[in-house]
């Protein structure tokens, strides 16, 4: 009798092929971080039964890029840069939950396959992008992490610039920002192989952060915008109204989530 093994596709023998290891997995990353509001009925239109608006400042959105590297309870990936280090883009909102306000990410790019296949296991809708931002270095002439210091960042996906944004930093702050600053809520979701029978896998999650630590925290002004594509939604998350943008580094370890409720999304499997 044979067996196989690993954590996710492809399972074999040895299991050394998994796309992921099993968690937990840890993170360490620069944060750049651009809030703004929106229409709330736009945040309204991605949130699916049984999640309704936040009630405090529900047109809220957070577009992040991160540059990440992470690796699993060994470190090993840390040695092997190209299995540890990758970038990513997504845009955040806020929902409520039975009276609990939660974070939940409604798009996502990143530009590695085991980042996508780590978002399907957790609940983020991540598809494939092109991310890039400035890195803050001592020397030369890139920015320090200063009063003054500016920062690019771009997003683009199938060959369209889907954002960019220029965060210029102003003063040392508290916090990197409210609109992603709770455990999120996300739907894990999967077509069963027989057609019409809608969905073979439909959960509401909540996952967060098993541990968390984070530098100061840097609060600037933003220049973002975000442009039209033929295949992507987020510009109909409009800038109306900027808020604040962050700039912070952090490591963060994660390791599972909870259950919150089974089959009533309400979602479509076509």
């Amino acid at each position: 009798m044979s067996s196989v093994r690993g954590y996710f596709h492809p399972k074999t023998a040895t299991g050394a092929s998994s796309l992921i290891p099993s968690p937990p997995w840890r993170y360490s990353g620069d944060l750049l971080t651009v809030e703004y509001r929106t229409d709330p009925a736009r945040v309204r239109e991605l949130l699916p039964e049984p999640l309704e608006l936040a009630d405090e400042d529900p047109g809220a959105v957070a577009l992040i890029w991160a540059d990440w590297q992470s690796c699993s309870e060994s470190g090993a990936e840390l040695l092997d840069p190209v299995l540890s280090q990758y970038k990513e883009a997504f845009a955040v909102v806020r929902c409520k939950y039975r009276g609990t306000t939660y974070s939940r990410c409604v798009h996502i790019w990143v530009d590695k396959d085991f980042a996508i296949a780590r978002g399907l296991h957790q609940g983020y809708p991540k598809k494939l992008g092109s991310i890039h931002q400035t890195r803050p270095h001592p020397y030369g002439p890139a920015p320090r992490i200063e009063a003054g210091a500016r920062f690019g960042a771009t997003l683009a996906a199938a060959d369209r610039r889907l954002a960019q944004a220029v965060v210029t930093l102003r003063e040392p702050a508290e916090s990197n920002g409210f609109v992603n600053a709770h455990p999120m809520a996300h739907h894990r979701w999967l077509p069963s192989i027989e057609n019409g029978k809608g969905l073979a896998l439909d959960e509401l999650i909540e996952s967060g952060a098993a541990s968390f630590e984070g530098g100061q925290p840097w609060v600037g002004d933003a220049e973002l915008e975000i442009l039209e594509a033929p295949t992507e939604e987020l510009a109909r998350l409009e800038v109306r109204e900027p808020i604040a943008a962050y700039y912070r580094q952090v490591g963060v370890v994660w390791d599972g989530g909870r259950l919150l409720e089974a089959g009533t999304s309400g979602a479509s499997a076509g």
